[in-house]
């Protein structure tokens, strides 16, 4: 028992033991100066490796950070689309019609002006070669001959195949009237240089004439517009020929 306190040594060194170190733990004996060296090397040791562990958590840490702040302010704010558990499925489009073609094989159809038809069967053709379609004023003969209507283009077939030359007519006259014009004339020759001296492409001319619907009328040309060798035609106004 001590005299300071009252208490045995034996009672203090228990408490002391109970105050620092777990009741099951065994004592730790240094035995010597050389040996509490070395245990306090490694409880250094230990301290440092836990020190850069921590150290190196913080790292990773700040790096992540730092990584997800920088891809923020490069694409700015996004927001999660919500998940509604369907697949997206791309409808097939049909293939577009080809009008393109379509359009271009009536037309061309429409331009198959026939050599077989005889204008003399259907409609009435003066002395002077001139044609009315029916239900017009019988005075627009006499005033195209006139010059009432001024003669905005002319095409010339001298010298083309037949072929050619119904090609050419069609296209012209369709285009003319597409653009609103309304007198034409045809320069068609007199047929002098064709065999027999007769005027093939000349009643050629007349019968795809008639055949073409924007034709209202057409006469034979004055002398000073080509006379024998040449028509002026009237064409119908845009609305009324589509």
């Amino acid at each position: 028992m001590s005299a300071a306190t009252g208490r045995p040594k034996q009672a203090r060194t228990a408490e002391r033991d109970g105050e620092g170190t777990p009741a099951n733990a065994k004592p730790l004996t240094i035995k010597s100066l050389a040996e509490l060296k070395q245990v306090k090397r490694a409880i250094e040791q230990q301290a440092r490796q836990e020190a850069e562990q921590t150290q190196a958590r913080v790292k990773a840490a700040r790096q992540q950070t730092s990584e997800r702040d920088l891809f923020v302010r490069a694409v700015g704010a996004v927001q999660r689309l919500p998940d509604k558990g369907h697949a997206v499925l791309h409808k097939k489009t049909a293939a577009p019609a080809v009008m393109q073609r379509e359009r271009d094989e009536q037309a061309a159809l429409k331009e198959s002006l026939s050599d077989e038809f005889d204008v003399a069967t259907l409609l009435d053709v003066d002395e002077q070669m001139s044609f009315l379609r029916p239900g017009l004023g019988a005075d627009i003969p006499r005033k195209l001959r006139r010059g009432d209507w001024a003669i905005q283009r002319q095409l010339d077939l001298h010298g083309l195949r037949v072929e050619d030359a119904r090609e050419r007519l069609g296209a012209f006259i369709r285009e003319a009237n597409q653009q609103g014009l309304r007198c034409v004339r045809i320069i068609h020759g007199k047929g002098l240089g064709s065999p027999g001296r007769a005027p093939v492409l000349k009643r050629r001319v007349y019968n795809w004439l008639v055949q073409k619907i924007e034709v209202l009328a057409f006469v034979q040309a004055k002398p000073a517009d080509g006379g024998a060798g040449a028509l002026v035609v009237l064409l119908a106004p845009v609305k009324a020929a589509s």
